[in-house]
């Protein structure tokens, strides 16, 4: 078979995210755009969905620029609120559900969200939340069984939802569908406007310095990204074929690649709120998808699900990986897996920041070289570099990974000092996005990833940066001071570890640890939550004074295997 060679260059229509899937609902009015549980929305329904709540957000004072915080897993009513934003020139402030109490309060405090789209499941803690927050929030509050069939509906209620039928239950809360009855159909709407230097949506990252920050992003950076993925991919996103869409909406990749780049070609979201190895079993071999994404965590899962033993997966037309390296063991292993499972094709690793919305890189769906991350997208050019200058290291040394394209974010919100170390105009006239990666290239233009430049660990195909869970910790009145690292984990990549040296007098039990986990679940998310806690009478430093957190590292792992 002859190599796929993608385009070297995209046009990128000046249209809106919004724009771009209404596209899709002119040509293909009754293909379905999303499945819920069994549900089908048509595209022309779906743009009905949007219109409406983008008219109830237009009847409720919301205007262009204004954002509203979009805390949600994977349900239609996450979509419709985005791209009902979006129809209006608001901004969609993408924020993880199980984020802890503070980070919310944060979330809407720096993006200045006039309101919330929550599940029931969380109102209470965004309840919580709006004590610390400045300024008037509204809370819509969304319930997962209005987008179930009858019999699922009262199935979900039974197992979870009776508890939360008596949400919202304050003056400044409103359920999502009352909500929509304000978007009446007399409500005029302005037409979309678009502005590639406009901000869109802001997710969240902690940065290439690893501290908490809003990124912000254009239409143009999202629909160049999906565009780009689409050539690069080699493979049609159409109409007629689904992605499995179960990498979540407030993650690059999940909004990036699992729902906007699917939507704006044609093709069907088949959409996951939650994942487990059973659930996501079950929607592989009765969805039948032709596209998963996903962590590694997830495709080294595949290996040991008994229900996908001798099953058919010949329908798979292809499987790409991000969020964290995928090793060349497990790829061989996945490889391997796909084969003896029918499927003609192999795992394709992806790489990219969410400072460039997503995946950046990726490997060619013919071809491997060991190590790889494959080749840039169209429009995208990589350099490596002495760290942190502009100067180039020659072919196959290592240095910084830097970039630049359509799809690199306008910057981080109200943080010009970091945004300035991060995108750096340079002589050619060019921005460049800094990565914090050291890779190499060799002579074909194959980019390698070797090492983070910065502290972060990678767990479940989320960030977690040790200086910000250090600081949670040794702000407990018990805490002298601790040290948090990453260590080897067969499901999760990595899992995290916190190393803590108590005041004196402190008593190192099972009631500290406790005390010191309430502390944390208040401020952190259960993502970054330490799966295990050990206390020392003191850490090991290095030559300076620091805290060797290298050495615990290597001694953790030691242990692990």
């Amino acid at each position: 078979m002859e190599e796929y060679q993608p385009k070297k260059h995209l046009e990128y229509p000046k249209l809106t995210m919004f724009q771009m899937v209404s596209r899709m609902a002119d040509k293909y009015p009754a293909e379905p755009a999303y499945e819920f549980y069994g549900r089908k929305t048509s595209y022309e329904a779906f743009r009905a969905r949007i219109e409406r709540a983008a008219r109830a957000f237009w009847q409720a004072g919301i205007r262009s620029g204004d954002a509203v915080t979009v805390c949600m897993p994977n349900v239609p009513q996450a979509l419709d609120c985005f791209y009902a934003l979006n129809r209006i020139g608001a901004v969609a402030n993408m924020v993880h559900p199980l984020s802890a109490r503070s980070e919310i309060s944060f979330f809407l405090n720096i993006s200045k969200s006039k309101m919330i789209l929550v599940p029931d499941l969380f109102y209470e803690k965004v309840e919580q939340a709006l004590a610390d927050v400045k300024h008037p929030v509204t809370v819509l509050v969304a319930r997962i069984q209005d987008e179930l069939n009858p019999f699922l509906k009262l199935a979900y209620i039974a197992a979870k939802g009776k508890d939360y039928l008596k949400f919202p239950n304050t003056a400044h809360a409103v359920l999502w569908k009352n909500f929509l009855k304000t978007g009446r159909e007399d409500v005029s709407l302005p037409a979309p406007q678009y502005d590639p230097k406009k901000t869109a949506v802001i997710l969240y990252s902690g940065g290439t310095t690893g501290t908490p920050k809003g990124i912000c992003l254009s239409d143009l950076n999202f629909n160049a990204c999906a565009m780009q993925a689409r050539e690069s991919i080699g493979e049609e996103f159409r109409c007629g074929l689904k992605m499995l869409s179960c990498m979540p909406c407030f993650h690059g990749f999940g909004l990036g690649m699992n729902l906007h780049a699917v939507l704006i070609h044609g093709a069907c979201c088949v959409l996951m709120p939650d994942f487990n190895n059973k659930t996501y079993a079950k929607a592989l071999l009765k969805k039948k998808p032709n596209f998963i994404a996903g962590v590694p965590t997830i495709f080294e899962a595949l290996l040991h699900l008994p229900e996908l033993d001798g099953a058919d997966l010949s329908f798979l037309h292809g499987m790409f990986c991000g969020g964290d390296s995928l090793s060349v063991e497990l790829k061989k292993k996945i490889d391997i897996f796909l084969k003896e499972h029918h499927a003609n094709i192999q795992v394709r690793e992806g790489y990219g920041l969410t400072e460039c919305v997503t995946a950046s890189c990726l490997t060619p769906r013919d071809t491997f070289r060991a190590g790889s991350i494959g080749l840039p997208f169209p429009d995208t050019v990589y350099r490596i570099v002495e760290p942190g200058t502009d100067r180039d290291v020659p072919c196959g040394e290592e240095g910084e990974i830097i970039l630049t394209g359509p799809t690199l974010m306008l910057g981080y919100l109200d943080n010009p000092e970091e945004t300035a170390h991060t995108l750096q105009t340079q002589s050619d006239g060019k921005t460049w996005l800094y990565t914090g990666d050291i890779g190499r290239m060799d002579a074909d233009g194959y980019v390698y990833y070797v090492r983070r430049l910065k502290r972060m660990i990678v767990t479940n195909g989320y960030n977690v940066y040790p200086g910000q869970l250090e600081n949670v910790i040794d702000a407990h009145p018990d805490v002298s001071y601790s040290c948090v690292v990453g260590l080897k984990d067969p499901k999760r990549m990595q899992r995290v570890k916190a190393y803590i040296v108590l005041r004196d007098g402190v008593t190192p039990d099972e009631d500290c640890k406790k005390r010191i986990m309430e502390h944390l679940q208040n401020h952190v998310a259960r993502y970054a939550l330490p799966r295990e806690i050990e206390f020392r009478t003191e850490l090991p430093k290095t030559l300076v004074g620091k805290v060797a957190y290298r050495i615990l590292e290597e001694e953790g792992n030691r242990k692990c295997s």
